[in-house]
């Protein structure tokens, strides 16, 4: 450049500042970039190159788009192709013509004018002039256009071509088109090889030294779709920091709807709209309306959700959803019709609702597993609002096929779980049809469609486990009471590594389930229950329900609102960590008395209105929060719960000792641990005994794969944000929940005796995921744990007693009762392992 300055070389020293101008743009400096482009365009008009000033327009076009100036770089791509008007004709000219439409369709892509921007893009790929450099950005733009409308395989198609021209170009080019591949990969369900493409992505950024916003952005997106919603959240974050640290506006504004979109997901309505109303003032200042319409609805949508939604709400959502169908924005045109359609039932406009939620029906048909659950929604919700019962049953039966279909492509429980969340708002929907049907045994088919489904599918074990997961553990023990919880997920990448890791093994390693589960039917059940009564909870507009089947009848019966019962198990809860940890003997007494009330409501509140025996022991099945409920202490009979009926009666059908035998294992730094193990292994002579320095993860799962009873005295830490994460301190450091069920260490009966061990963590869609639901997923036909923290020192005695009755014979329901009663109540570490002990499964 220097020497075109000196040699007074206009056109040359033109060059030079382009070439420069896109190094700075390449750095996300745009603001240099621009100030030299400037310079370069006078230089270029000067010289009356109409190639040279096509060039330095269409350069500039690229950076003030990422500026957030789309309208300023849309007209340098008009005044380019004006320029070329001047310029000789010939391949140059031609090639740069095409690289200017190529540049507008991208434009058209970016506002949300999907059905032009495909016709632009198909038309140039077919151009023989194009460069590898402009090939590689057509192909991979195409692919994401063509995913946009669901045709995954086209689209994938295009973007494989897309890779091997990248390929020879260097990481630079290579990085964005892998990550595009493993967006629409995991779209396409083949979430193995999308993570894989993701993870290779990340390296490459890293090698060609890039910034890594647009890549936090598409990760957002996949964990979004996989509702991972945590770690959606911290990428989407992350994204917003790295652009705004960049001044990259145009993708900050795009970052920000995204953690606007996730927010509305976590159900954080203040924090949605907030979000949302930033990203709709930066969308708008760019004039680009399909983006600005998207971060509209979500306001809008959390508005709605809060009950403070504005009456001209519905006009506005109806005229979104108009504009971004033609602009061939499918998922954006679904979502604003299903929002219309919501908010037109919320002002008892039916009309307008079943046309606003039919047209999302209709789009939705061809869109991804997400889109097609919103359209199904919307037809489930429009045949209700129009009084067709039995058409809603059939769109939420349809949905939830679809759902079921999606689900098996997904590898481990926990994907499985959280992708049952899609098709809540289906379950409810059709439970509400089959009450007013009146049929009990229609009502608890209902529920089990859409109970734990995740759970019915044992996972292959895997006994060579991830190498990291050891060094991770190794590290963690050595910071024991550092900051533990928070060591062990540092960040969004870590996080998101710790847990995918699972996800990767090859495609063929990974048997699917079968995609229509078999629901227990009322006949097999009352075989198997015998004289004990199953009840099975359920929840419908904010009120719960249960279903009670006995040997010789079934009926359904209307319980109270969800919120009273909430607030009831939150203040026990509040209670029992009081007495876990009493300070004072008037705080014990203050808190033993709010425990006493607190049971004594929930029993009347969830119990009393069934109109059962005292004497009848119980099966619970629970929802939502009601997991969380201490059942044992609300009925004074034998009591047992599981996370559906059908995962009950698969543990009441296994039967047989296992060859291990009883497995006894201390962790470290607890101080009953040892008293324990050591009283119990005087009760079973020649169990494996495996004491606080024995404890190491790989004997203890070693131990626990075959026994046919296990006990773990050992400290647990319960995460509620993450229960996969939860763990077990052993001798190595914490073990969690993910490592116990990747390994198949599933005894058949198991008793946890930590704090927090059955505090298993309900998801939407009917789901559960924790120590106690991970163990019978893989085998484990009874579990006895405690939903709370537990006095280690005082639970000795409740574990002695329960090890006597199970070598008499007993269940562990009888055997935890027996043991229960026995228990000094009026003491506050007595009145927790009372209250907050339960039996998991029919063993």
């Amino acid at each position: 450049m220097d020497s075109s300055r000196a040699a007074a070389d206009t056109q040359a020293l033109a060059w030079s500042l382009r070439a420069l101008a896109w190094a700075h743009r390449s750095q996300w400096d745009h603001g240099t970039a621009d100030r030299l482009l400037a310079e370069a365009l006078r230089l270029g008009r000067r010289s009356g190159d109409g190639l040279l000033v096509a060039h330095v327009r269409m350069t500039r076009h690229a950076v003030r788009q990422e500026m957030g100036r789309p309208h300023a770089a849309r007209r340098d791509l008009e005044a380019a192709l004006e320029a070329l008007l001047h310029a000789p004709e010939g391949d140059e000219r031609s090639l740069a013509e095409a690289r200017v439409r190529i540049q507008q369709a991208t434009s058209d892509t970016n506002a949300g004018r999907m059905d032009r921007a495909e016709h632009q893009f198909r038309e140039l790929a077919r151009n023989p002039l194009l460069t590898d450099t402009d090939r590689y950005k057509l192909l991979n733009n195409l692919g994401f256009v063509v995913a946009q409308r669901g045709e995954y395989d086209e689209a994938l198609a295009w973007v494989e071509q897309a890779v091997e021209v990248a390929a020879r170009l260097g990481p630079a080019a290579l990085a964005p088109v892998l990550q595009s591949r493993a967006w629409i990969r995991v779209q396409a369900g083949r979430l193995a090889l999308g993570l894989r493409d993701f993870d290779e992505a990340a390296r490459v950024y890293a090698d060609a030294g890039l910034p890594l916003g647009e890549y936090y952005a598409e990760y957002a997106d996949t964990m979004a779709d996989l509702r991972l919603l945590p770690e959606a959240s911290m990428a989407a974050r992350r994204a917003v920091e790295e652009f705004d640290a960049a001044h990259v506006p145009l993708m900050g504004a795009e970052a920000r709807l995204r953690v606007a979109e996730i927010a509305l997901l976590e159900g954080d309505l203040e924090g949605a709209c907030a979000h949302a109303e930033q990203a709709v003032s930066a969308l708008d200042r760019q004039r680009r309306g399909g983006w600005r319409d998207r971060a509209l609805l979500v306001s809008v949508e959390a508005r709605r959700l809060a009950g403070e939604a504005a009456g001209s709400e519905l006009a506005t959502a109806r005229r979104a959803a108009s504009r971004l169908e033609r602009a061939g924005s499918l998922p954006g045109a679904v979502q604003a019709h299903l929002v219309a359609g919501r908010l037109a039932i919320a002002e008892d406009r039916v009309a307008v609702a079943v046309q606003e939620l039919a047209r999302a029906d209709r789009l939705a048909a061809g869109g991804s597993i997400v889109v097609r659950m919103r359209g199904r929604v919307a037809a489930a919700l429009g045949a209700r609002v129009a009084d067709r019962p039995a058409q809603a049953l059939t769109a939420c039966r349809a949905g939830l096929r679809d759902l079921a279909a999606h689900r098996v492509s997904l590898p481990t429980m926990e994907l499985r779980a959280l992708a049952s969340g899609h098709g809540a708002e289906l379950g409810e929907i059709g439970l509400g049809v089959v009450l007013r049907q009146g049929s009990p045994a229609r009502a608890l088919e209902w529920m089990e469609r859409t109970r734990a489904a995740a759970l019915l599918t044992r996972s292959p074990a895997e006994p060579a486990r991830n190498p990291r997961t050891r060094e991770r553990r190794a590290r963690l023990a050595t910071t024991a009471g550092q900051g533990t919880r928070d060591a062990l997920v540092a960040d969004v990448d870590d996080q998101v590594r710790e847990r995918t890791s699972a996800w990767s093994r090859d495609v063929d390693d990974f048997e699917a389930p079968p995609a229509h589960r078999q629901v227990v039917g009322l006949g097999p059940l009352r075989d198997a229950l015998g004289d004990r009564v199953l009840v099975e909870y359920g929840r419908h507009e904010g009120a719960l329900v249960a279903v009670v089947v006995t040997r010789s009848r079934s009926r359904v019966v209307d319980l109270v609102d969800e919120a009273e019962v909430d607030a009831q198990l939150r203040a026990l809860l509040f209670a029992l960590r009081r007495l876990a940890n009493p300070r004072a003997a008037a705080s014990a007494e203050a808190a033993r008395a709010s425990a006493d009330l607190r049971v004594r409501e929930l029993r009347r509140l969830l119990v009393d209105p069934l109109g059962i025996g005292v004497d009848d022991e119980l099966v619970v099945v629970p929802d939502g929060s009601l997991h969380g409920v201490p059942w044992a202490a609300l009925h004074p009979a034998p009591v047992a719960t599981a996370p559906s009926a059908t995962l009950w009666l698969r543990t009441a059908g296994q039967s047989g000792s296992r060859p291990g035998g009883t497995v006894l294992v201390a962790g470290p730094e607890l101080d009953g641990a040892q008293e324990e193990v050591a009283a119990l292994g005087e009760l079973h002579p020649g169990a494996t005994v495996l004491g606080p320095r024995q404890s190491t993860a790989d004997e203890v799962l070693g131990a626990l794969a075959a026994a046919d009873l296990g006990h773990l005295a050992c400290h647990g830490t319960l995460r509620a944000d993450n229960p996969m994460f939860s763990s077990l301190a052993l001798a190595d450091g914490p073990v969690t929940v993910q490592e116990l069920h990747a390994a198949g260490a599933a005894p058949r009966r198991l008793v946890l005796a930590s704090c927090h061990g059955g505090a298993d963590v309900a998801f939407a869609g009917g789901e559960v995921l924790g120590l106690v639901s991970a163990m019978l997923a893989q085998g484990t036909d009874g579990v006895v744990a405690s939903i709370a923290a537990v006095p280690d020192v005082e639970a000795v005695d409740l574990m002695v007693g329960l090890h006597r009755r199970l070598r008499a014979g007993d269940t562990l329901a009888h055997a935890l009762h027996t043991a229960r009663a026995g228990i000094d109540r009026q003491t506050p570490g007595g009145y927790v392992n009372w209250c907050t002990f339960g039996v998991h499964g029919a063993a």
